[in-house]
């Protein structure tokens, strides 16, 4: 039998480093067997990947669709890491998956990064109330496509995306929707998370702890650890041909714990003035345009739904799958200080 070709994108960033760098450690036979790929941007970057044993691959841009399709259609397994909100390079990859699978009867399949910024709603500019929490054995496809008519976002957008194109061209698709992720990554470029040291870079410029509105809405937490022993979980059963959600019911969650945004700003503030990074532990309250403005052309609606939102997840199916997570909170409150560490010897 030939080979199992993997390709995984999004190798230097936060996620997809720390899933590759798993892998090529991982116990599994099945996956020690398969041959593994990266698809990176810039010629710079490759001599990174020279002691991780994997084929590295160079392109240009996500954008480059005709060139990702065709590559796609050289593997089994794709894991996009690469970009959650950029649909038309996922697609591409589903449609390459297809042509696989119409050339070689060989059957593929996707494993789909994405945010439960998904399913959050908008507390703070009251644009979309309400307060529930999610499972991943509910129908989360349906309940996107009704968020989605009410108001687009482009991480939704793409997950939906994913979700269809799967469905219509029978390519097995399964999205794994992580929360808040923290922990230092164990990738070979970039090991930082997004909201915790974003949030850490604002104090350092503001010199105290911030949150947008009153910071009382709620997200899940996961490390990076346990969120990639999921990827990994998913992966051995794809590869041992064993039962893995995909299509409509093809959505996973990961988490192990709950915050309000006010916990992250508390933790971050304690955190700070511990370290004499911070002269206060002081946390003031920012409005959202002030918030929406820490990245040029900000949006209020991404700076809302991935910092002052609700988005409460249930992995009820990860843990049926056999997913067992091994952080805990403890680990969760010493990640502040942690990424401070990391970002202040980064800033020197």
């Amino acid at each position: 039998m030939a080979q199992t070709r993997i390709l995984l994108t999004g190798a230097t960033g936060y996620i997809g480093g720390s899933v590759l760098t798993t892998l090529k450690v991982s116990t599994a036979v099945e996956i020690q067997k398969a041959q593994i790929d990266v698809l990176i941007r810039g010629p710079e970057r490759v001599s990174q990947f020279d002691d991780l044993g994997v084929g590295v691959i160079v392109f240009k841009s996500l954008d480059e669709t005709e060139f990702i399709r065709k590559l796609a259609s050289n593997y089994d397994i794709i894991i996009n890491t690469a970009s959650a909100f950029h649909t038309e390079s996922a697609i591409a990859m589903i449609n390459g998956l297809h042509d696989r699978e119409t050339k070689t009867a060989r059957k593929t399949h996707l494993i789909h990064t994405s945010g439960t910024s998904s399913i959050a709603d908008r507390p703070v500019s009251k644009a979309y109330l309400e307060s529930r929490e999610l499972h991943d054995t509910d129908d989360v496809y349906a309940y996107q496509q009704g968020r989605e008519a009410h108001e687009a976002y482009k991480q939704r957008t793409t997950d939906l995306a994913v979700f269809r194109a799967g469905i219509d061209l029978s390519v097995k698709t399964t999205i794994i929707m992580a929360p808040t992720i923290f922990g230092i990554g164990t990738g070979p470029i970039n090991r930082l998370s997004i909201q915790i040291p974003t949030l850490i870079r604002r104090a350092l410029h503001y010199g105290h702890a911030v949150v947008i509105g009153d910071g009382q809405a709620e997200w899940d937490h996961v490390h990076i650890a346990d969120l990639v022993s999921l990827f990994e979980l998913v992966l051995v059963k794809v590869l041992k041909g064993e039962d893995v959600p995909y299509g409509a019911k093809g959505l996973l969650f990961a988490e192990t714990g709950r915050h309000t945004w006010m916990d992250v700003s508390r933790g971050i503030a304690a955190a700070g003035s511990e370290l004499g990074l911070l002269a206060t532990d002081e946390v003031r309250s920012v409005s959202l345009p002030e918030a929406a403005a820490w990245a040029a052309n900000g949006s209020t609606q991404v700076r809302e739904l991935g910092f002052a939102s609700n988005a409460r997840s249930k992995a009820t199916l990860s843990r049926a799958l056999g997913w067992q997570p091994q952080k805990t909170e403890a680990d969760w409150h010493r990640a502040f200080k942690e990424d401070f560490e990391v970002i202040a010897k980064t800033a020197v």
